[in-house]
């Protein structure tokens, strides 16, 4: 397995290093930590030493009890210069999370500190998870300074939308998941493409996303409680393993991932002819979106007034069936995976029917009549139907969802047994 040296920055995503190096460690993986002063208001030292079982550093001059030994292997007679036997020993170096702070430093080969010392030494791939407020990661300078480090061959792997560290705070900015965090270092590791790894390196995903709203007049519609937040965490999940992204947003209440080609819509029509423009060159269709059955057949140019009224009858009429036409006309070479939101006891008979009626290759099924989860939440929990059989995905943050379902589309894809 392999060594690998972690650099965490001054943040409060630093606690989710640690489940980092819980993973990593658990794969079999020698970990080695290094850290900001500023870290240290967050997670303190005694933490990271007790889960890697080695010495935390944190100031350039101070002394290495392990002489730059990682877990398992002998302690060397000399003393070596810490920061440089430290990344000189490993097979990638990995900060994570990554401040905006140290992210500027980094692009402009500071070396102020240990971390960005060792990074400026560093020989082995170089791979930086930033977690941030959603406005710093906006901002023109960390955007460039992204490009100037990717240009030099740093692998990014992007934060995720969702609840940020201010209250009430939504955006992105998020430090990915710890096991994509991880998964990104692997990939490196093995030589694999940028990123997550690039499994996805040259496809093309197009995902559906949010709730479609049908017009009754100019004031009113017809909609549905979808935010879009599962559709962008897959936007965001096959962006950072390397596709090519287009996402089709209806209405969506949360920020679009960065890196994907976003076409807004509003109406189900909309979302049909937007999603008609990109499938023909899509290789994956994700189709997320809770897209309306019923529209009314007849919508007012003008605010429908309620004076003189006792009742309003709408008439509705049905929308097209946006995912079983495109179903239709696939080409050789293209899956497509459904989602069907369902309340309570059927709804696996009726996604079943939905995956065999349509010819789709998998169903995300969602019980929306679980609390805490599916529609305006920040968890889910899903099952996951394939002709061969199905599973259950454990509650968990939309972006965990979100792996768990490119990850079957990889196997999909690769004509693997899909055990489920």
């Amino acid at each position: 397995m392999a060594r690998i040296l972690l650099g965490v920055t001054g943040g409060i995503a630093a606690y989710k290093a640690v489940e980092i190096v819980r993973l990593a460690t658990a794969a079999g993986h020698a970990v080695r930590v290094v850290q900001t002063p500023a870290s240290l208001n967050f997670v303190g030292r005694a933490t990271f030493e007790a889960v890697t079982g080695a010495p935390v550093l944190v100031d350039e001059f101070e002394h290495d009890s392990a002489r730059g030994a990682y877990p398992g292997d002998p302690t060397p007679e000399h003393d070596p210069i810490s920061h440089l036997e430290l990344v000189r020993r490993a097979d990638a170096f990995l900060v994570a999370p990554a401040s905006a702070n140290t992210i500027a430093k980094l692009a402009g080969g500071h070396a102020d500190n240990l971390l960005t010392g060792a990074a400026l030494a560093c020989t082995v791939p170089l791979i930086v998870a930033p977690a941030m407020n959603g406005a710093m990661w906006a901002n023109p300078a960390t955007v460039a300074n992204l490009d100037t480090m990717r240009s030099r061959g740093v692998r990014i792997v992007d934060p995720t939308t969702g609840r940020l560290a201010s209250k009430g705070e939504w955006g992105t900015g998020r430090l990915a998941d710890p096991a994509t965090v991880l998964a990104a270092a692997e990939a490196a590791i093995a030589g694999e493409g940028a990123a997550h790894g690039g499994r996805l390196d040259g496809l093309r995903v197009l995902v559906t996303a949010g709730g479609t709203r049908e017009p009754i007049d100019s004031v009113r519609y017809v909609g549905n409680r979808s935010s879009g937040r599962m559709g962008v965490a897959l936007a965001a999940e096959a962006a950072q393993r390397g596709a090519d992204v287009v996402l089709v947003g209806a209405n969506l209440a949360v920020d679009p991932p960065p890196g994907v080609e976003l076409v807004r819509v509003t109406t189900a029509a909309e979302l049909e002819a937007a999603t008609r423009a990109s499938f023909t060159s899509c290789d994956v269709l994700l189709m997320a979106a809770a897209v309306a059955d019923f529209r009314p057949a007849q919508a007012s140019d003008t605010k429908i007034k309620k004076s003189g009224r006792e009742t309003l009858e709408l008439r509705l009429e049905p929308t097209t069936d946006v995912l079983a036409a495109l179903a239709g006309e696939r080409r050789e070479g293209q899956t497509l995976v459904g989602f069907a939101a369902e309340h309570g006891e059927g709804g696996l008979a009726h996604a079943r029917g939905k995956l065999e009626r349509k010819g789709l290759d998998a169903v995300v099924l969602n019980d929306i009549s679980q609390p805490g989860i599916g529609f305006d939440a920040a968890d889910n929990e899903v099952m996951l139907l394939t002709r061969s059989g199905e599973r259950t995905v454990p509650r968990g943050p939309k972006s965990s969802i979100a792996a768990a379902i490119l990850d079957l589309v990889e196997s999909l894809r690769n004509q693997k047994e899909v055990a489920l």
